[in-house]
């Protein structure tokens, strides 16, 4: 009997697709119905791929070719996602350039792809950091440049000072660099924004309209949003030259409790109201201590409130009251206006800062029944009291009462705040890609024409752990004004990574246009992306500009999508020894090392099976080793078979085992297509389908031919897409010359899974003494006396006087005797 030997069998199939262009997407549009399958593509870190890739790669491959095989014209990329600075700071270490670094991993990763068997239009591959990408990376900043959602502006910014670069909001995890995990500092530079607060209200909005969206996920996204309805109201310092003070609170009603505001070290004014008063200097050692403390060291539950008085006065809008202006650490620049007015009789927070600072502490809301709890903050709802003309009201109709007042005193309005903030791309790295702006003595800023990108990175760059290296190339750095032709220099900053797969999806569609980043009628023939799937970690960051990249370019009439992913499906991490796989902790299983040894099949087949996709898997060498038996099963089973299914006999559905096996195998082909169309449950997938092969190897041998030859050639279809390799080279055993992949999905017999009959247990006085078969459909009379008939339950009944007689249908009869 000939053996199975993935490492000849893969290789040689992994060939032939490539040189048949197997899985290329025709370019012209087709009756068949679209769909789009996507995973988040690799970084090409120069590690190659991990089992969490692997795990990702199998399950988005699978559900391509499953719909494939279910008449469905797919389309199915990939890519890399290569600039950045692990890449950069890999490539230094070694004494090599970054572009030749990622290059070369880029060259591994899919070399690597390919060994998997996963069905990719490589016709399509995209790696960001070539010019041909980033030149419509380029030509996207600079649309959203000229639609005012690109911007430069001085400010406070995050500084990781191993990185050397600046870091969005989203990038800053517990006061650390989401890449290297160093301390965050505070820094005041010129950086270039994107205006995503524009879009704030939509990205919340429409997030209903995405059902298929885990609401785990959405509300991550909500929460990182952080719309709050409330008013803005306006408090003013007395003096000759009247200042304001804006803030934003979602609770108007407790106005009139105000005892005191609190501003941000940060904030503008600080410096203007201590400037000349009494603790200057221990204020202002306290600012910049503040300013390089990250968010969660200042505002957490847990940490002290640390607070100075300015010695400034504010007046009250609505009283006239002069409250004091103070500073304190849990009031962030980043959130609101970067001031709160402190009400602590109806606030926890600033009920335990009055107590600690002497405050005073009035109570504006009580409870409509019985007194307020001493010693703590009131933060239920009630009436108003102390509070003017709305005293008596409910406090909830308090609140738009009190904001169209403040509206219509000119003192304040109803408006929304975000904890968004807007998106800060300029990273001062080398390996990204440049932003297309100069800077002209005589023009001011100017953007580079779109003809004249791409803006390439050069090489002429000092790598010096010191700057930014951009900064050190002579021919980058000076250059001509666009506009008037006089000296310029270019805009040294580049961008942040994540803009670069903010938008890649949209260029798979169309990959070779060289005068567009896409064109709109090829977009909208794919957009959006059916099935995409990847770590629940990109659930902020990636999937959040991504959605907002897709509304700017609705908006400017070049895609028709809203939205880019309308399913996004996080898989679970891949453990080993109930612990994350890493190097540091010695338990990183590698992918080629399996594929080497047991073949790319049982390495999918293992990890499609040995837990639920949205689960953590918790790797198994005795799994591994049991898929691997599996597919040698499998292997056999056709082998043993294969010239009786070449045969082709009819099935002739004669006998008690043939129609046993045909339901078995229709019940399968139920199971698989729900739990993989549907339910993306593959684990339970492949199970159903492992116990279709043991009914196949326990089918009597003079049994039914036909049915046989129909349940193995059927079962290596519905094995297809889990498993490429090994069921190709089975089907050609078969007898087959076309493709497996090309055949369309088994469609099931509902009339089958209807039981003709169906097997009781008898019992008598409640012990199980024998078993009948019985028609599925009988009644509870039929059931008796078809049961009290047989010759077997006659003899356990031998003389004995039945008393009770109990059907349970389609489970058990059970007779009572004595």
């Amino acid at each position: 009997m000939k053996k199975y030997v993935p490492q000849e069998i893969e290789p040689k199939w992994q060939q032939v697709w490539e040189e048949n262009h197997a899985y290329r997407t025709p370019e012209q549009v087709s009756d068949r119905p679209k769909f789009y399958a996507l995973e988040m593509f690799p970084y090409p870190s120069g590690e190659g791929l991990h089992m969490g890739h692997v795990r990702n790669y199998s399950m988005g491959d699978l559900v391509a070719r499953f719909k494939r095989m279910n008449g469905y014209q797919v389309i199915h990329p990939m890519g890399a996602d290569a600039f950045g600075l692990p890449a950069e700071n890999a490539a230094i270490q070694r004494g090599v350039n970054p572009r030749e670094w990622t290059l070369n991993n880029m060259r591994r990763i899919r070399e690597e792809q390919t060994r998997l068997g996963l069905s990719y239009d490589w016709d399509r591959y995209v790696g960001t950091c070539t010019p041909e990408y980033y030149r419509f990376t380029q030509w996207l900043f600079l649309l959203f440049h000229e639609r005012g959602l690109a911007y430069r502006k001085q400010g406070a910014v995050n500084w990781c000072p191993d990185c050397q670069t600046v870091l969005a909001n989203e990038q800053v995890e517990d006061g650390r660099c989401w890449r290297c995990d160093s301390v965050v500092e505070k820094k005041e530079l010129e950086q270039w924004f994107l205006r995503i607060t524009d879009y704030a209200d939509r990205l919340v909005e429409d997030l209903e309209k995405m059902p298929q969206w885990p609401e785990q996920v959405k509300m991550m996204q909500r929460n990182w949003i952080g719309r709050s309805e409330g008013a803005e109201v306006t408090f003013t310092i007395p003096g000759a030259a009247e200042e304001r003070i804006s803030v934003f609170t979602t609770r108007p009603d407790t106005l009139y409790g105000v005892t005191y505001l609190v501003l941000a070290p940060e904030h503008p004014l600080v410096e203007q109201l201590i400037r000349g008063k009494e603790g200057e200097e221990e204020v202002r050692a306290f600012i910049r201590e503040m300013k390089n403390q990250p968010e969660r060291s200042r505002t957490g539950s847990d940490v002290k409130k640390i607070g100075y008085d300015t010695g400034a006065k504010a007046r009250h809008p609505l009283t006239g009251e002069e409250v004091p202006i103070w500073v304190a650490n849990y009031v962030l620049m980043d959130y609101g206006t970067g001031a709160v007015m402190g009400v602590p009789a109806h606030d926890e927070r600033d009920y335990l800062f009055a107590e600690q600072y002497g405050l005073p502490i009035r109570t504006v809301v009580r409870p409509k029944k019985g007194e307020a709890p001493e010693g703590e903050a009131y933060t239920a709802e009630g009436v108003l009291v102390n509070s003017g003309p709305f005293d008596g009201m409910d406090n909830r109709q308090a609140i738009g009462a009190i904001a169209d007042h403040l509206a219509q005193e000119g003192k304040g309005k109803k408006t929304v705040s975000y904890r968004l903030r807007d998106w800060l791309i300029s990273r001062q790295r080398y390996w990204g890609c440049p932003i297309p702006i100069v800077y002209c003595d005589s023009c001011g800023t100017v953007p580079v024409p779109k003809e004249e990108l791409p803006v390439t990175v050069p090489e002429d760059v000092v790598f010096d752990g010191k700057s930014n290296p951009l900064t050190t190339s002579e021919s980058f750095v000076h250059t001509t004004c666009p506009a008037c032709g006089g000296k310029a220099r270019r805009e040294t900053d580049t961008m942040d990574t994540f803009i670069d797969s903010s938008w890649y999806f949209l260029r798979y569609t169309d990959p070779h246009n060289t005068d567009k980043p896409f064109d709109p009628e090829r977009a909208n023939q794919w957009m959006p992306v059916d099935f995409y799937i990847g770590g629940i970690e990109h659930a902020v960051l990636h999937l959040l500009y991504s959605r907002f990249f897709t509304k700017v370019l609705h908006d400017a009439g070049m895609v028709e999508a809203i939205e880019p992913f309308a399913h996004y499906f996080p898989l679970g991490m891949v453990l080993k020894d109930g612990a994350k796989m890493s190097k540091s902790k010695g338990n990183v299983v590698s992918p080629m090392e399996i594929i080497d040894r047991y073949g790319a099949d049982t390495a999918r087949l293992f990890i499609l099976f040995a837990a639920p996709p949205d689960g953590e898997l918790d790797w198994s060498d005795a799994g591994v080793e049991g898929s691997h038996r599996f597919l040698n099963r499998v292997w056999r089973m056709v082998q043993q078979h294969k010239e009786l299914v070449r045969s082709r006999p009819v099935a002739q559905l004669e006998g008690k085992e043939a129609k046993e096996l045909h339901r078995v195998l229709q019940q399968t082909i139920k199971k698989v297509s729900d739990d993989v169309g549907d339910r993306l449950q593959f684990n339970t997938a492949v199970s159903a389908i492992m116990e279709l092969i043991n009914a196949i190897h326990s089918y009597p041998a003079d049994a039914d031919r036909g049915v046989l030859a129909e349940a193995v050639e059927q079962a290596i279809l519905l094995l297809a897409p889990f498993v490429p390799h090994i069921t190709e080279e089975m089907w050609r055993e078969l007898g087959h010359e076309s493709s497996v992949h090309d055949q369309p999905w088994p469609s099931f017999d509902p009339e089958a899974l209807v039981l003709d009959e169906v097997e009781m247990a008898v019992q008598i006085n409640g012990k199980v003494r024998h078993k009948a078969v019985v028609p599925a459909g009988a009644d509870r009379g039929e059931v008796e006396s078809r049961v009290l008939a047989e010759e077997k339950v006659k003899s356990l009944l031998e003389g004995k006087t039945i008393r009770k007689v109990i059907v349970v249908p389609g489970k058990l009869i059970n007779i009572v005797a004595n």
